[in-house]
């Protein structure tokens, strides 16, 4: 079989929901460049779904719209398998809304290549220094169940980084969150950085605090500029 057409990618990632909030959530990272334009798909009240390995857009589109008719997650993924020729260079991760979980790699990812499904989680990825990257990026993700997801999100991409990540290296990260709301409540990238997940926490750390203004700002336009704002949260 010849090497489908794409952008190849060399990532891992952490796919999770909130069952206590019902937040779904992506957070990954590659060698590639702006793999948060190509990997993670997310929509609210539906689901979360990442093509990786040789990434196809279309197909986490087309994941969406299975779940919103309505098909559970191992059903989405054999609905992708079935309308995609290259389906065996690929790699993909479901979470649905009822919490049902489903990933698959294809036989011709390259080593080493895997996925690891739990409850309202999927750590996966291809071209991984070892297995164990998958294992840490799960205890990562476990570690403090009481966090917001975002934040188990990025604790988790950060173990898997520390973990020896894949080979050659990182360029770009990408965390995308959804809560109840039809936008992001967090939708943050590092397109091209010589060690993207180190400047996603960066990004993410000022980012964080500002999260409940934006989703007030939406409905109130009078709320003050954000410094101002969180000085006055700071005095409260």
């Amino acid at each position: 079989m010849d090497r489908p057409p794409g952008i190849e990618f060399h990532t891992f990632t952490i796919i999770g929901r909130c069952d206590r909030t019902g937040m779904f959530g992506i957070a990954t990272a590659t060698r590639s460049l702006a793999v948060g334009a190509r990997v993670p798909h997310v929509k609210s009240q539906t689901g979360a779904v990442a093509i990786m390995a040789i990434a196809d857009p279309r197909l986490g589109t087309a994941a969406l719209q299975f779940l919103e008719q309505g098909y559970k997650a191992p059903t989405v993924i054999d609905q992708l398998v079935a309308m995609d020729p290259y389906a065996e260079y690929r790699q993909l991760g479901v979470i649905d809304d009822d919490g049902f979980v489903a990933a698959r790699t294809g036989k011709m990812n390259r080593d080493y290549a895997g996925h690891h499904v739990g409850d309202s989680h999927i750590a996966l990825g291809n071209v991984l220094v070892g297995e164990h990257v998958l294992d840490a990026i799960e205890e990562g993700f476990l570690a403090d169940p009481s966090d917001d997801l975002e934040g188990r999100l990025m604790r988790a991409l950060e173990s898997g980084r520390d973990a020896g990540g894949q080979h050659g290296g990182q360029q770009s990260a990408a965390l995308l969150v959804y809560d109840t709301k039809p936008f992001p409540r967090v939708d943050l990238r590092v397109d091209v950085h010589e060690e993207p997940v180190g400047e996603l926490r960066k990004v993410f750390d000022v980012f964080r605090p500002a999260i409940p203004y934006y989703n007030l700002r939406l409905v109130d336009a009078r709320v003050p500029p954000l410094d101002k704002w969180l000085e006055e949260k700071s005095d409260e």
